[in-house]
This record gives C-alpha cells, structure tokens and sequence, in this order.
C-alpha cells in the first residue's frame, strides 16, 4: 500500500539548501514489514501522477518535514526542567543527581521513561541519543520502552565512580559487567543501539574511562557519547583531577574514545588544539544552546567550530534545556548567534539541516534518515498550525518558503506536531495504563 502526504514540503539533502514544493507530496510505503520507504517526493501533481492509486492523507495549511533528530537529551530529568537560578556544578549538586537518584525504583524509571519518549514523539523527535540512568535496571526498563515506542534510540547506561551522590557511582568493574550486558541485550535491536557513556570525565577515574574503552571495543558500531567544555568551573576542576592531560578532550582521546561515533555536548569553551583533533577524529558536537543559556555557560563558538571542520548537530539538553522543541532549540542556536560577535548568521535552511540532516549524519544514520529523498526511511512530521494561532496568521501571509520556515522554527511548539510517523507508520503515545508499544 503506497500513502502520500501533500502539504508544503520542505527539507535540506544537502547543508543550508532548502528543497521545497509549495503544493508538494511525498509518497511512501505504507505496508506492515515495518520498513516504510520514501518512493518519491515533488510537486503534488507529479507525485501523484506517479502514484495515481495511493491513499492521501491532506491536513489544512499543513507543512511536512523530516523527523527530527535530537543529539543529547536526558531521560531521567524530565521533572526538574525550569530548576531557576544556578549554574552547571551546583543545578547537578541540588536538583538533578537527586532526582537521577530516584531511578534506583523500577516504577519511577518506566513511569519516567514513557514521558519521556511521549515527550519526544510530541514534539516530531523521531530520532534521539539519549543519556541514560546510573541504574542497570532502570536503564534496560528505558530500553523496553523505547523499542515499544518505535522511535530510533541510542542509548546507554551512565558510568561514574567519583564527585556523585553515592548513590550514582559504581566500581569500574561493575559498571563495565553492567555496560556489556546491556548492550549484548539490546544493542541493534528493532531501532536501538547502545552508546558507551560516561557523565563525564569530572566523575570518573582513568580505571572507569579505561572500562569504557574496553566495553566500547566490543561492538564496532556502538557509539560514545559524554559531556566537553561545557563551563569554565567544570574545566578547571577536570584540570586538577588529570594533571597529565593537554585538555579536557584529552582525558577521553587518552583512553580511545575520541572518533567519528562520538558524540560530545557543549564545547562551548574548546581550545583550538581540541578543535583540530575533533575534526580529525571526525567525532560530532551536540550544540545545545537553550541549555547553554540556561545554566549561564556561554554562547556556543559555532564559526571556529565550522572553520576547524568539526561536525555539529543540535541537542535539546532535557533537563538543563527548556524545550523537547527542536524548533525551539533552532530558535535559541539563531539568537545566541546573533548575539556573537563572530556568530554564524543562521538562517532557516540551516536551522532545519542541524535539526535533521546534521543529526542524522551524526549518528550515522546519514543512508537512513535526516530528509525526504526517495530510498530513505519515511520519518514524517507534519506540522499544522492551531486554528487562530500566531502561527497560523504568519503563514497565511508567508511570501516564500524559507519565510515558512522562520516562522516554524519560531512559533512551532509542540500543539503544532499534528502527526509523526516513522518508516511511514505513524506512531502516537500510550494513553496512561495502556501497555507498552500500545501507541504504535
């Protein structure tokens, strides 16, 4: 069965270069093998001339993009998003690894874990790396409900052994037992992989980044992802605790875990030597720039990060960040770079490659997902505006494209998700009590 979505379509194939069809349609596979493919997309006429017997589907003033792809965000934070008034190490100290604390109970983590993943569908997230739990079992209950949900995650168990509560650390040796069960367990299943990861180099030892290496070398295509640069009391501390380290990027290049499937967030303080080897290790920035401004880390270097050719993609950064939206997090990367000095100036088509494309090649999902070009995956989301919404009236009025887009990643929140579907199947979250996958 062949399904076609008409509306405004728009995506980025390639880095700041808007495709668009103003009465446009894309077509896909809608059959039940779970692997919806896009057959073709163009202007509404062509497409369905093409697929003259294919089911549409239309909604009024509706704009169709890719999925989106959100590089960092964490699932345990959830409740503490909006925690006012502090900076990076003293937001952990009070409000976030207390609550990270209570995973240690099953059903706090799956209650956790479903709003969490009915957050991301929401808001037209189809694709995630996820920072995971401290708890073995809290973290295989996330990993259930992420393979019900039907989205693509990457995840995995957060490692540390020091400058925690307690609560939170394992030994190296337990933590890297726990780690390879984990991914053993789950890695490549359904739409899931397993990303090796430490909280950070503050909170491990060299043994614990050590076991982070040896589980990371047991699977070729799992991922590493933790936290760089990300405040200036943050990096001076990691200073002090590797005295033998040139940077902070070298206290996990030391151990192996710098590469082309490592994904860092922040980097909002590199040095220009760790710039260089980012590039030429090929490893990713999450640039989250709501949470940046939020804990008052600062306002994200994205030109030297560009000029060094470093991969950069977007993350929201639940709980520091202030939106699941990645059109929020557009919104807030555009105005921190109008803010610098040397800021890149942004403009839609860029907004919308960081929050799709870019992520997408990120997690090196690049021949999968990211924008709507025939053979990839059909990861959709429409967004419609709410009758008499702001929204609604500037796109009515809209004398272009790209301005349709500005006015999305402005305006578009999550009331404006009107559908999501991912390999072309449209996936909706379970009502509370419904069991898990209930809502695919």
């Amino acid at each position: 069965m062949t399904t076609l979505i008409r509306g405004r379509v728009l995506h980025t194939p390639r880095p700041g270069t808007l495709e668009a069809f103003d009465d446009g349609a894309v077509a896909f596979d809608d059959d039940d093998d779970d692997d919806g493919r896009i057959l073709a997309t163009g202007p509404y006429a062509t497409v369905r001339a093409a697929h003259p017997h294919a089911t549409v589907s239309a909604l009024p003033g509706a704009i169709v993009l890719p999925g989106l792809v959100d590089t960092h965000v964490h699932f345990p934070q959830v409740s503490i998003i909006g925690s006012m008034g502090l900076r990076l190490l003293e937001w952990l100290q009070t409000r976030t690894l207390p609550e990270e604390a209570r995973l240690a109970d099953e059903a706090v983590a799956r209650a956790t874990a479903r709003r969490f993943l009915a957050r991301l569908l929401a808001n037209g997230t189809t694709t995630a790396l996820v920072f995971g739990s401290h708890f073995p079992r809290a973290q295989e209950v996330f990993f259930e409900e992420a393979l019900a949900s039907g989205l693509r995650i990457t995840s995995g168990l957060v490692v540390s052994d020091r400058e925690l509560l307690p609560a939170l650390h394992a030994t190296p040796a337990a933590a890297q037992e726990a780690s390879t069960a984990l991914m053993a367990a789950w890695h490549g299943r359904g739409r899931l992989r397993y990303a090796v990861t430490p909280r950070f180099s503050l909170s491990c030892t060299d043994e614990m980044l050590e076991g982070c290496q040896a589980v990371l070398g047991r699977e070729d295509g799992a991922f590493f992802t933790s936290h760089l640069n990300e405040n200036p009391d943050e990096i001076r501390t990691v200073a002090g605790q590797f005295p033998w380290a040139r940077d902070y990027l070298d206290t996990y290049d030391r151990f192996g875990l710098v590469g082309e499937r490592s994904v860092f967030a922040h980097d909002v303080h590199p040095t220009e030597p760790e710039l260089e080897r980012l590039a030429a290790t090929r490893a990713v920035v999450a640039h989250c720039p709501s949470s940046n401004a939020f804990l008052g880390s600062g306002l994200f270097p994205l030109r030297r990060h560009r000029e060094h050719g470093v991969r950069v993609a977007l993350g929201t950064d639940i709980g520091a960040g202030t939106a699941f939206s990645l059109f929020n997090e557009g919104l807030q990367a555009y105005l921190g770079q109008m803010l610098r000095t040397d800021g890149e100036r942004l403009g839609p088509a860029d907004l919308l490659w960081l929050a799709t494309r870019a992520g997408a090649e990120a997690l090196g999902l690049g021949d999968e997902v990211g924008d709507l070009a025939p053979g990839r995956s059909a990861d959709l989301v429409v967004v419609q505006p709410p009758s008499g919404s702001t929204l609604e009236a500037v796109l009515a009025d809209a004398p272009s494209a790209e301005a349709a887009l500005g006015a999305v990643f402005t305006l578009a929140r999550e009331a404006s998700v009107a559908e999501v579907r991912v390999a072309g199947r449209v996936v909706a979250a379970p009502e509370p009590g419904m069991p898990p996958g209930a809502g695919v």
